[in-house]
């Protein structure tokens, strides 16, 4: 597996990663065995990067990694804090907003190494900004727990431009982790060349579109009805009747690279830019050793741009968001 770096404090990592948050949360069913044989996997194929967070479960996602990479500390693991979990009795709790106020973070810090069994978290990031808390408090507190050496390198999630520049204003900032495919082209339009300045890995989730590009995601309303995508705009019937019909293109533009469309919707991704590494999630090794083989792909320069202007934001039919969600990220 090829490798990436990350900011410029010598964060190196595997080019895919792998988000471990569906072998735990979001999407319905989970099963510990599958998810432990496709972690085994995963390491075969040399990926070292992992993605979790204290609230996938809550909690339970870290515990999972926690049996995965024991006796294996060349596993590099990123985990998150930022939101307020609320435990509701009988092992059961749930996100109810966002809190990075200073002494939460050292909780749930605590909590992470605890949960993961390591001595000192590779990435931590905060998972969506807080209002209540401005950035320079975040990563003030984050940089004690560097100089403490519960932490190595830091990272944010879905923040703007201005705040990302304020936050390296206070410590070294290795990653940026935020929504981006195909059809999730935000960051675009400021994030990415604000990384490129700085120096700062970009490190994008839902790189299928929450399976999506895939080609082969059946109709929402069959999806279990704890799989939070039910309620997605652009997983909606007649957006995904539209949206469908731009990954049926993506799919024959695949077969001229005897791939499939997953494989070249992660190599678009990956001809961004070598600062960037796509997180995307697989509970099965069938769909891990897939992933893996966007890394051989070399789009040619004219299928990068068909594939920009395919899938161009006014070709794209739904918010990838409620608005709930979008009340936590910064636009």
């Amino acid at each position: 597996m090829q490798q990436r770096q990350l900011g410029n404090q010598a964060l190196q990592v595997s080019a895919l990663g792998l988000g471990c948050m569906g072998m735990s949360f979001g999407y319905g069913q989970n099963d510990e065995k599958q998810a432990l044989n496709t972690l085994a996997r995963a390491f075969e194929l040399g990926i070292n990067f992992l993605d979790t967070a204290e609230v996938y479960g809550p909690y339970t996602n870290e515990m999972l990694l926690a049996k995965a990479i024991k006796g294996r500390p060349d596993i590099k693991v990123a985990t998150k804090f930022g939101f307020r979990i609320a435990e509701e009795g009988e092992g059961r709790a749930r996100m109810t907003g966002a809190n990075s106020d200073p002494a939460h973070i050292r909780r749930a810090v605590e909590g992470s190494l605890t949960r993961l069994g390591v001595e000192t978290i590779e990435l931590l990031y905060q998972h969506r900004p807080d209002p209540a808390v401005p950035v320079e408090d975040v990563v003030g507190v984050m940089a004690d727990l560097v100089r403490e050496g519960k932490v190595k390198y830091l990272g944010l999630s879905e923040v703007s431009s201005a705040t990302l520049r304020r936050a390296q204003s206070v410590h070294p900032i290795s990653a940026l982790q935020n929504e981006y495919s195909l059809w999730s082209r935000e960051p675009e339009q400021a994030l990415l060349a604000t990384c490129r300045e700085l120096n700062i890995g970009f490190v994008p989730y839902s790189p299928l579109g929450r399976g999506f590009l895939t080609g082969k995601f059946p109709a929402a309303d069959t999806l279990a009805e704890d799989d939070f995508r039910r309620t997605l705009p652009r997983f909606q019937r007649d957006a995904q009747a539209h949206n469908q019909r731009l990954v049926n293109q993506l799919t024959i533009m695949a077969e001229d690279y005897r791939a499939t469309a997953a494989q070249l919707a992660l190599a678009w991704v990956l001809a961004k830019g070598e600062f960037i590494v796509p997180i995307p999630g697989a509970s099965k090794i069938a769909h891990l050793e897939q992933n893996c083989g966007a890394v051989n792909i070399a789009l040619r320069p004219a299928d990068l741009a068909t594939l920009d202007t395919l899938f161009s934001p006014q070709n794209v039919h739904g918010e990838r968001y409620n608005p709930g969600e979008f009340a936590m990220v910064e636009r």
